[in-house]
């Protein structure tokens, strides 16, 4: 039997170094995320039981209900569950805190009867929670609890437009390599201040290798390079005899050699 796809919001949460701790613990940790994810769906709006959740073992991958709007899986999803973490960590040893790593995306998948999901857009989630940025990002804020990576498609249709409780400028574009996988993806740590690009570039991806966006055609150009700050001079050799000196835009000046005296 033919099984339609349909459009779906995809969310992956990954436990960071959930491994070594014994066994005591990995449970305690697993059941303190479910019980962390059953509230914030709830309080976010967002029927728990209605989604399709797939264990990940050290996380675990949600099919949101059909004709969710995706904004709510940001917030106040994120800011829900990062709350929860955060309070959870307080209390709990080193063996039990909690950092995770969050994936979001979207996309037709293909959904059967015994609640099987299958399609291209779940191998992206996958790639996109195992991604080296958000492990980065992790490991340069100990006092972060999460860090969110959304894919291109994602933020296209629910983080650049600037819905109420989502913030485009505290997301920065990141490049994405993940075996087969390239691809540009933005990516947000909660309450950590970001080198993200100004507001108005926000909207933009991020270039690849040595090269970005045209303003119009989005043909790839060489980015320009330019003086550095402060005064700078350049000297050049003319044709004759002479030279040739510049102080960075302003006047140029020519002097003149006299061999003969």
């Amino acid at each position: 039997m033919r099984v339609e796809p349909e459009y779906r919001a995809l969310f992956a949460v990954d436990i960071e170094r959930s491994a070594g701790r014994g066994d005591s613990a990995f449970l305690e940790i697993r059941h303190t995320l479910l019980s962390a994810l059953r509230e914030s769906f709830g309080r976010s709006g967002i029927d728990w039981d209605a989604c399709l959740c797939t264990d990940l073992g050290d996380g675990i991958q949600v099919t949101a209900p059909a004709g969710l709007w995706k904004t709510k899986l940001i917030h106040p999803l994120i800011h829900e569950l990062d709350a929860r973490l955060h309070a959870h960590n307080r209390l709990a040893g080193p063996l039990t805190r909690i950092r995770v790593r969050i994936a979001l995306h979207a996309g037709d998948v293909h959904l059967h009867p015994d609640g099987q999901v299958v399609g291209r857009p779940l191998e992206v989630l996958a790639r996109l929670l195992n991604a080296a940025p958000t492990r980065v990002a992790l490991n340069r804020a100990p006092d972060a609890v999460t860090a969110l990576i959304v894919s291109q498609h994602f933020h296209e249709e629910t983080v650049c437009h600037g819905y109420p409780g989502i913030e485009p400028a505290a997301f920065h574009g990141v490049t994405v390599t993940e075996k087969e996988y390239v691809a540009s993806a933005w990516l947000h740590v909660p309450g950590q201040r970001t080198s993200a690009p100004a507001p108005e570039e926000a909207a933009r991806p991020p270039a690849t290798a040595d090269t970005t966006e045209g303003p119009r055609t989005g043909a790839p150009v060489r980015p320009e390079t330019g003086p550095g700050p402060g005064p700078g001079k350049m000297r050049n050799k003319a044709k004759g005899n002479g030279s040739v000196y510049a102080v960075q835009n302003g006047t140029q000046n020519v002097r003149v050699t006299d061999r003969r005296t």
